[in-house]
């Protein structure tokens, strides 16, 4: 198995970050296999949505509203309400495999591999990518 580990600049505010294109750039070369990409932090989750129509900011949107940042809680440390930020992971997997077919991603047509980050502490984010051929 083949794999590589970049970094994301997220910024302080919540963020969905397309990172199809990374993704891309490591399959270069590749051929028919899975793609595996992991986000080890314990805030932060992956989303296979359509992006620049407007998903990217109802996802944020529905997770405000499923996840409010107030304080209710337990988990205290960190910016008000970052409590909700741990739990994340839970609806949006810190995980995904996709098909890929001769190098190529098999994403439907509007589906991008986004980082979702909700975490304004953190304003950098590692992703692993790992290959295996198929």
């Amino acid at each position: 198995m083949e794999s590589e580990v970049i970094t994301i600049r997220t910024g302080s505010r919540p963020v969905v970050r397309d990172i199809t294109q990374e993704a891309e750039r490591f399959l270069v070369g590749r051929g028919d296999g899975l793609l595996h990409v992991f986000v080890p932090h314990a805030t932060a989750g992956l989303a296979i949505i359509e992006t620049g129509a407007g998903s990217d900011d109802d996802l944020l949107t529905a997770l405000d509203d499923l996840l409010p940042t107030d304080d209710r809680w337990r988990h205290r440390h960190g910016s008000p309400g970052h409590g909700r930020d741990h739990v994340l992971p839970a609806f949006l997997p810190p995980y995904a495999t996709l098909p890929v077919l001769d190098g190529r991603l098999a994403l439907g047509t509007w589906q991008s591999i986004c980082l979702v980050d909700p975490n304004g502490d953190n304003s950098t984010r590692q992703v692993r990518f790992s290959f295996l051929p198929g």
